[in-house]
């Protein structure tokens, strides 16, 4: 049975939320991207250390994390930034405009939490700029969670969706790196072994972290010995 670190309460590092053991703040680089990005999270979301939320927050220094709660609305002036057109992605949104501003000038907003959530969230901020829709499409890599349904993706995903919609190839490639690092050790922490090496047998992060992806299989080695 995979193990919880929530459940169990174990001791976890500050920032990547993971046991000490697991830790991949090694890893952590910061992309500079040219999208503002703030995320909308449940308040239910905030404990989850799977959270890609608040990894988004970690790695993209212009990032935010708003924590919504139904008895106390978030004022549009606590998010919108003056000068930048607003999206919301959301799945029953408007298709992708062609004539969409430059990345420069764009802020997107991410709804963090489970489906239901997320549209009690897309509720409270509609008014607020324009609900787009991506067209988003494969198997999700976000393993660490199963997802709601075929075409549903985590928070993380659907920006990397949008930034490589936008052509933002390279700030799209080194957030997945990020990402896919966060899914492998989650695995590993959880001790699914067998998952974890499935995982990144398709994963860029095995040759874009090696002396770091030694180091946690040195780990699951004691683990095994243990």
């Amino acid at each position: 049975m995979a193990r919880s670190v929530v459940l169990k309460k174990s001791l976890r590092c500050g920032r990547c939320q993971l046991p000490p053991r697991w830790c991949i703040c090694a890893g952590v680089e910061a992309v500079d991207c040219p999208v503002k990005v703030d995320v909308l999270m449940h308040h239910m979301e905030n404990w989850r250390p799977s959270s890609t939320g608040h990894l988004i927050q970690r790695v993209i220094p212009t990032a935010h994390v708003h924590l919504y709660r139904r008895e106390r609305p978030l004022e549009p002036a606590t998010i919108l930034q003056p000068g930048k057109t607003l999206w919301i992605l959301h799945p029953l949104g408007e298709p992708l405009p062609l004539d969409h501003p430059p990345p420069a000038d764009l802020q997107v907003l991410l709804l963090d939490g489970t489906w239901r959530q997320a549209g009690e969230m897309m509720r409270g901020v509609e008014s607020w700029g324009r609900r787009i829709a991506l067209p988003m499409t494969g198997a999700s890599r976000y393993w660490l969670r199963s997802q709601a349904g075929e075409g549903k993706f985590c928070t993380m995903e659907a920006l990397l969706f949008l930034l490589a919609a936008l052509g933002l190839t390279q700030v799209h490639a080194r957030l997945r790196l990020q990402f896919e690092l966060h899914v492998y050790a989650g695995l590993c922490s959880r001790g699914a072994k067998a998952k974890a090496a499935e995982y990144l047998a398709e994963s860029p992060v095995r040759a874009a972290f090696p002396e770091l992806l030694d180091e946690l299989a040195r780990h699951r080695a004691r683990d095994a010995e243990a």
